[in-house]
């Protein structure tokens, strides 16, 4: 953009420069201010265009989803990298919104403030990975619901491919590694309930507004309903390590973790999944478990310790 090596411009040094007419040249000044950039004008034999006050950054060569794909990944990043990436990642996203317009500025302010990032992976939204993409129209709608606290109808097909037409009051939306959740309340159900952004279409505002009620922890609602309610065991383990670690070493797509009554220096996961691969997960865990229940899992626990010592029996003391 030539107003970022000089403020200002004559009419006829744009159209000679740009090798174009002067009504490409008001064209594009239109454009520039729709986009929030403050660019002045001037009438008369020496009348031209200059950059006003505030605008004196570059633009950015992006258009608005890529701008708003680009600060949620460094949103993402800043939180869940190492100190040295994460602090670089909140100096980039900084800067990038100083010179966003500030029409584009609010989405990407309203879709941070409407979503809890889940897990250490960071989202995409191009479907990568063999997940189906996540439609930008669809999740800034979505960001706008949560945050106006209004009401709204959407097309909701589920992994069964059963398809309907759902009236929600949406809460949050949710990231957790490729994938985006949003958390609402569904009024046709009575309960708060979660749905995959990608299977999300047609989302509509009613324009009634969300009743006030209190509303749930949206990262522990998605969480228990990946690593857990799906699956027809669910197993509650105690592990003797510390909070910390324990979030470190169970990730809340496998687990959902609860503080153990009465004991600070251990945690209860709650862990979805069929008994046997349950089992071989847990004995992979580098500190000690307790199955509390069902009592399959601890079965499995305990044929798997059987056959690892009939593999690998105790050396033959030599008299």
């Amino acid at each position: 953009m030539l107003f970022s090596s000089r403020a200002s411009w004559s009419a006829a040094e744009l159209t000679a420069r740009l090798e174009i007419d002067a009504r490409t040249i008001r064209r594009d000044v239109t454009r520039l201010r729709d986009l929030g950039y403050p660019i002045e004008s001037t009438t008369g034999p020496y009348g031209g265009y200059a950059l006003g006050p505030g605008g004196r950054l570059p633009p950015l060569l992006l258009d608005d989803d890529e701008a708003v794909a680009v600060s949620v990944a460094l949103g993402e990043i800043s939180r869940a990298a190492d100190p040295t990436l994460g602090e670089a990642a909140v100096s980039a996203l900084t800067k990038l919104v100083q010179v966003l317009p500030s029409a584009l500025r609010q989405r990407v302010a309203t879709l941070g403030e409407m979503t809890v990032g889940l897990g250490r992976p960071a989202p995409v939204l191009d479907g990568a990975g063999g997940n189906a993409a996540t439609d930008m129209g669809t999740l800034m709608a979505l960001a706008s619901a949560c945050r106006e606290e209004q009401r709204m109808r959407f097309d909701y097909r589920t992994g069964d491919d059963v398809a309907s037409r759902r009236h929600a009051e949406p809460h949050r939306l949710v990231s957790l590694k490729r994938r985006w959740y949003l958390v609402a309340f569904d009024l046709d159900r009575a309960d708060w309930r979660t749905f995959r952004v990608d299977r999300i279409t047609g989302p509509v505002l009613t324009g009634a507004p969300s009743e006030p009620r209190q509303a749930p922890d949206a990262a522990a609602l998605v969480a228990m309903g990946v690593a857990v309610r799906v699956y027809d065991v669910q197993a509650r383990i105690r592990l003797h390590i510390d909070p910390a670690g324990a979030v470190r070493e169970i990730s809340p797509t496998i687990g959902v973790l609860e503080p153990a009554e009465h004991d600070a220096t251990s945690m209860v996961a709650v862990i979805g999944g069929d008994a046997d691969w349950i089992a071989r997960y847990l004995v992979g865990l580098p500190f000690r478990f307790e199955v509390i229940e069902p009592d399959e899992v601890r079965t499995e626990v305990r044929r798997l310790a059987h056959r690892m010592l009939r593999q690998h029996p105790a050396p033959t003391m030599v008299k």
